[in-house]
């Protein structure tokens, strides 16, 4: 796979997963996002629903469909007029089911919620269970993040962006426990994508420029609920102050190699918007993500 460019699916079609996720599962890669597979009207589209495709080795992918569809129905929080974006999906392993959080919105942004779904299987279809703002505080671009003791958070930008949010969910990762904290308080980042290494937890995130590209930022802390603070722009090769013309979708391990996914925006015809997935290692001690013109999979 060319980086960069819209990848090819199993059957020969773009892959439709823009803004998504990428869940390990029994030896599969399940990766879910955006299916913007319909015509573009002044930068945006109709809610179409969320893709799934899944591989074993990260280069071929197959198409599994929707998970969750778009509603035909007046006043649905899934009408094709609604805003669902950035699908992360967890699996529980003591209820045995997939959860999947998106933000939902409006085509004015001035909902900014996040939605529910869960399954009994990782390709569904998903059962959408309604949607609420955490805390009673805004939600905008999200990820969801299981912690390495089972414990699983939602990271939102809050606060029209200015603020990111922690939310701790509760043991069925489908409601909060009440535990909370502001973080990177008036940074204004967007699209976060959390991993854990060692002793720290990092998290990769965006400037707030819209569809235009922006430099990438990593932000560590040695706890969920600690003192995180940003460093520095992670991105090495051409185009690394502009993270290589892309966004942070999400972080994942394979082989416990981390890997990030990168979502390369065409804002007027965002059905085409291309894919990169890079390898995070360690340069003195620091993530860095070094551009590589094609991605071979594992």
């Amino acid at each position: 796979m060319k980086n960069g460019t819209l990848w090819l699916d199993t059957d020969g079609r773009g892959i439709q997963a823009h803004g998504g996720s990428i869940l390990q599962h029994n030896g599969i890669f399940y990766w879910y996002g955006e299916n913007k597979d319909t015509d573009t009207h002044n930068r945006s589209v109709d809610f179409v629903g969320f893709s799934c495709y899944k591989s074993r080795d990260l280069l071929h992918w197959e198409n599994c469909g929707l998970v969750l569809s778009a509603v035909n129905e007046a006043g649905h929080d899934l009408h094709p007029d609604s805003v669902c974006e950035r699908p992360s999906v967890l699996y529980n392993a003591e209820t045995q089911k997939f959860v999947l959080w998106f933000h939902l919105d409006n085509r004015r942004y001035t909902r900014a919620e996040v939605g529910l779904a869960v399954s009994d299987t990782p390709t569904g279809p998903f059962a959408y269970m309604g949607s609420q703002r955490p805390g009673s505080h805004d939600s905008r671009d999200f990820t969801a993040f299981q912690d390495k003791d089972g414990r699983a958070y939602l990271f939102c930008s809050s606060d029209w962006n200015a603020t990111m949010r922690i939310w701790e969910l509760d043991k069925t990762y489908t409601k909060w426990t009440g535990s909370g904290k502001e973080i990177l308080i008036d940074q204004a980042r967007e699209a976060p994508a959390l991993w854990h290494s060692g002793e720290k937890y990092l998290m990769f995130s965006s400037g707030c420029t819209g569809w235009s590209p922006n430099t990438m930022l990593y932000a560590e802390s040695s706890a969920i609920f600690g003192s995180w603070r940003l460093i520095d722009d992670p991105c090495r090769g051409p185009g690394a102050r502009q993270t290589f013309g892309a966004q942070s979708a999400a972080v994942f391990a394979a082989n416990g190699q981390p890997y990030i996914l990168l979502d390369h925006w065409h804002p007027d015809d965002l059905r085409s918007s291309g894919y990169t997935i890079l390898p995070v290692t360690f340069e003195n001690g620091l993530p860095t993500v070094n551009w590589q013109d094609e991605w071979l999979g594992i």
